[in-house]
């Protein structure tokens, strides 16, 4: 009799952070090893968030909390998201969780049965479809291209929904192909959504500050109040504050699916560390003004790894409008031969060839649904940057 259960065999593990751990795996054996794979920013915590965070250690304010957070952060996030995103929330209308990833898991848990259907845009955050099918809900996948940008059309997301739709997925700036959609391409979507209005929608605005010449950042629900009422605005601390390892995740959502939220957390996780909760109210309520030169930096970075991209045989490399990842394609080098000899018959080869013979580490585009592409973080310092990409370079130089 197997040890795991059904559920759990439905899913795969994190391509992201096998990649991850492969490369520290081989670092640890003595090889150079660039890693590209995790989504992680390369800046340290800012210091007046740290100093929030010894404070609470010793004020004492080390106990349990309320299950979905401390009333402060709680108005604190309820501020952000009036002041930022013309979004009106109650207290009791938020949740906060151990990271962004246990917001969208525990929506999932809370309203999915089975045979419900959730849409999701391809290329997707690889956690996506799985944390799907662990709630018993089934993943629908909708298309885009690189012609379209990667934005789902409104036609493609129209087609996708069916009665059995429960939810629809939007990422804005995407995971992994930092595509962004303006108010008008949201509208169009949001206009598709009000014709439906047994859907609910989940927008992952987690790269919000990660925007780069000049483009506006939108959530769906601001653009039409109509879906207000039926939406889960999530967002978090980890990329623009740079605080990955604190996790602390939250949104913003109609009072009911907030309480059935906290009533998963609450035979789970319980609540998230309470001195990361206090460092995310010094996040959100102190100053804000290193975000903009930290994101001008990711576009600085963003600008060198395309054209170095596009210089690579075989290699060509949209430009995104946000987040810190480029999701290029390797279709130029399906079907050719590696310098190890073997074909390169898929991405998942492209990105196993390389780290063998360059020691870049990168993730396959059919991790993230869409073949064949790969993803790179450029979350790291510049020389790296260079010395991978010239690594690709001289990789697809030599595939023949």
């Amino acid at each position: 009799m197997s040890l795991q259960s059904a559920t759990l065999a439905r899913v795969k593990p994190s391509a992201t952070m096998a990649t991850d751990q492969k490369a520290r795996e081989l670092k640890a054996q003595g090889r150079n090893v660039i890693s590209l794979g995790a989504g992680e920013p390369d800046f340290d915590t800012p210091q007046n968030i740290k100093d929030a965070a010894i404070k609470a250690i010793q004020d004492g304010k080390t106990k349990y909390t309320t299950v979905d957070g401390i009333p402060e952060l709680k108005e604190a996030i309820c501020a952000k998201f009036q002041r930022e995103n013309g979004l009106t929330y109650k207290p009791s209308q938020i949740n906060v969780s151990p990271g962004g990833k246990p917001v969208i898991f525990n929506a999932m848990m809370a309203t999915l049965n089975p045979g419900d259907e959730v849409v999701i845009p391809t290329p997707y955050w690889v956690s996506y479809p799985d944390m799907v099918l662990l709630a018993g809900g089934t993943p629908v996948f909708a298309p885009t291209t690189a012609e379209t940008g990667f934005k789902l059309r409104p036609e493609d997301l129209d087609k996708a929904i069916t009665a059995k739709t429960r939810w629809v997925f939007l990422n804005s700036p995407s995971n992994p192909s930092g595509a962004a959609y303006t108010r008008a391409e949201l509208k169009a979507l949001a206009d598709v959504l009000m014709r439906h209005p047994h859907v609910w929608i989940l927008t992952d605005d987690m790269y919000e500050h990660l925007l780069f010449d000049d483009m506006e950042f939108f959530t769906i629900a601001q653009v039409e109040p109509g879906l207000y009422d039926r939406t889960l605005t999530m967002n978090g601390v980890s990329k623009a504050y740079a605080m990955t390892g604190w996790r602390i995740g939250y949104a913003g959502g109609p009072e009911p699916l907030i309480k059935l939220m906290a009533k998963v957390m609450s035979q789970s996780t319980s609540n998230p560390s309470s001195i990361s909760q206090w460092a995310a109210v010094e996040a959100l309520s102190g100053p804000q003004d290193f975000i903009k030169p930290n994101a001008k930096l990711f576009q600085e970075r963003r600008d060198l790894v395309v054209s170095m991209l596009n210089q690579a045989k075989g290699i060509k490399c949209p430009t995104p409008e946000g987040t810190f990842y480029v999701y290029p394609s390797c279709e130029g080098l399906i079907g050719k031969t590696a310098p190890s000899g073997n074909v390169i018959q898929s991405d998942q080869d492209f990105a196993n060839e390389l780290l063998e013979a360059e020691g870049v580490a990168v993730v396959f585009g059919e991790a993230f649904g869409l073949s064949p592409f790969f993803r790179i973080s450029y979350a790291t310092a510049k020389e790296t940057l260079e010395d991978a990409c010239s690594r690709i370079q001289r990789f697809c130089a030599a595939v023949k």
